[in-house]
């Protein structure tokens, strides 16, 4: 079979701070329910990304990299589970004070996986903001101490946030995302978060979300405070050892050759197009959509509308 560019029926989470926009990309939120977060492209045990369109549409990516292990990444000796976990969040209320642990630290501690992500603000709310990362001096004492007095928000970075922006956040950094953002987050396969700070909020039945301050406080890296403050906008936005993500813009009616060699996955923004070979039919795309394209595709995209678009290769 001659594969072709990938799509992939979107995973809902409901979240506590979440909202209703991500109908903006055509996503089919249930009335009333609050989605934070539309899981694009994912491979963890307990939920594997379902292909929707072509000869594949039914399988799971990891049962048609299996199948296919050279052809789609490029290497016939690939073993899952696919490298990044690929995710849309709308972030309706400010999120918790949280920490995803890196290698050392899940290996210390016995249990987690790492995680390494980045945000790209799609959209923001007048005088929204992100924390990233720690003031520059806070101890691990004195972070604990604010964990009981409730000022852990003002130890963190506060910086304000545009659309078109990027943030990469290594492991090991305290983040929380703020109130009236839409963002593409691109990450490592993990779902290992530690919260350590909540805001005292509860859900509708009156009960607090679990925290981890423990596995938090052993996850931070105190000796990097002040750092990772830089952000981009345009070209190569992340260059990591574990992904690099490169942003795109094309006019209506542009056309762009996707050479065979490398996997991409494509993350739609803005507008619209079709992707095209000379022979297997077309996949047609738009805003919210993120495509997968195997290593061995040959041919093109053809923009409809002006489309911004991220690029993401491992």
């Amino acid at each position: 079979m001659r594969l072709y560019p990938l799509k992939f029926h979107p995973i809902l989470k409901q979240r506590i701070w979440g909202g209703q926009r991500l109908r903006e990309f055509g996503k089919e939120i249930p009335s009333g329910e609050k989605i934070g977060e539309s899981w694009e492209l994912a491979d963890l045990p307990d939920d594997k990304s379902v292909i929707s369109n072509g000869e594949l549409a039914g399988k799971t990516l990891s049962q048609a990299i299996g199948n296919y292990p050279k052809e789609i990444t490029g290497d016939e000796n690939f073993s899952g589970p696919f490298p990044l976990l690929i995710k849309l969040l709308d972030a309706q209320d400010i999120l918790s004070v949280q920490v995803h642990p890196d290698e050392q630290t899940c290996e210390r501690m016995e249990k987690g996986e790492p995680k390494t992500e980045c945000w790209y603000i799609i959209s923001a709310a007048p005088g929204a903001v992100i924390y990233k990362g720690l003031k520059k001096g806070v101890s691990k004492d004195k972070f604990a101490e604010s964990i009981k007095n409730g000022s852990v928000s003002e130890l963190l970075e506060k910086i304000p946030v545009e659309a078109g922006q990027c943030h990469f956040l290594p492991a090991g950094t305290a983040h929380s995302i703020g109130a009236g953002l839409l963002i593409a987050e691109i990450q490592t396969p993990s779902d290992t978060t530690y919260r350590v700070f909540d805001f005292d909020r509860v859900d509708d039945r009156g009960k607090s979300r679990q925290l981890h301050i423990e596995e938090a406080l052993e996850s931070i890296h105190f000796d990097a405070s002040g750092d990772n403050l830089s952000v981009t906008t345009i070209g190569r936005l992340v260059d990591c050892e574990y992904f690099k993500i490169d942003k795109g813009h094309q006019s209506e009616n542009c056309e762009l050759l996707l050479s065979a060699g490398k996997m991409k996955t494509l993350i739609i923004l803005t507008g619209s197009g079709t992707i095209i070979s000379s022979e297997q039919d077309s996949v047609e795309f738009r805003a919210g959509d993120c495509l997968l394209v195997p290593a061995a595709y040959e041919g093109a995209i053809r923009f409809a509308a002006d489309t911004e678009y991220l690029t993401v290769t491992i």
